[in-house]
């Protein structure tokens, strides 16, 4: 395992992507056919936290993402991120609220990092984290958090203009909806099914 000392400051990526497509085990099992509908320099992040394929599905997904000029972010895992040479790491709430940011021990330099977020208090210790955007989220209602709350379009401009990080919009987005939350201060939109339908 890398040492603090032999894993030199992360640097800033590229661009940061206009879509992000999340997988899921249960709306998402076959990513492959959604990564026609990304764009070059889109990026995909591979959550699929329980299948016990997912090693040999982020290789799978990592070199068909190099052949789109695509990036791939592996969704909680820095360690395999590192391994297979993912382009980043997708850090879920949870894990910017724990003390031990045991991920910063196998973070690579040029990595793009985002984190999840849904409220402005973890939009606040994304931005003390160093990440390079947030995923704030549900801003609509949506399969993927039924129980949750909607953020709306009002507060997700206030959230985003105080956030000190770059915001992405995930959850019930649309094509008619994005626009709004461009207006809003999005600088892009992250999802499922609302990429791919």
């Amino acid at each position: 395992m890398p040492t603090l000392a032999e894993t030199p400051a992360a640097q800033k990526p590229r661009a940061l992507p206009r879509l992000i497509l999340m997988t899921d085990e249960k709306r998402l099992p076959d990513p492959f056919p959604a990564l026609s509908r990304l764009g070059p320099e889109d990026a995909v992040i591979l959550r699929h936290y329980l299948s016990p394929e997912r090693q040999e599905l982020a290789r799978d997904l990592l070199s068909d993402c190099r052949q789109r000029g695509l990036r791939l972010l592996i969704g909680a895992d820095a360690r395999l991120a590192r391994q297979i040479g993912a382009d980043g790491l997708h850090l879920p709430e949870s894990m910017l609220r724990s003390k031990r940011a045991t991920w910063r021990l196998w973070q690579r330099p040029g990595w793009l990092l985002t984190a999840a977020a849904h409220s402005p208090a973890a939009l606040a210790r994304a931005a003390r984290s160093g990440v390079d955007a947030a995923l704030l989220s549900p801003v609509f209602a949506t399969a993927s958090h039924t129980n949750a709350k909607p953020i709306g379009v009002t507060r997700f401009a206030i959230w985003t203009r105080a956030a000190g990080v770059p915001v992405y919009a995930l959850g019930g987005i649309t094509k008619d909806s994005f626009p709004r939350l461009i207006q809003a201060g999005a600088v892009g939109r992250a999802g499922i099914s609302g990429l791919i339908t």
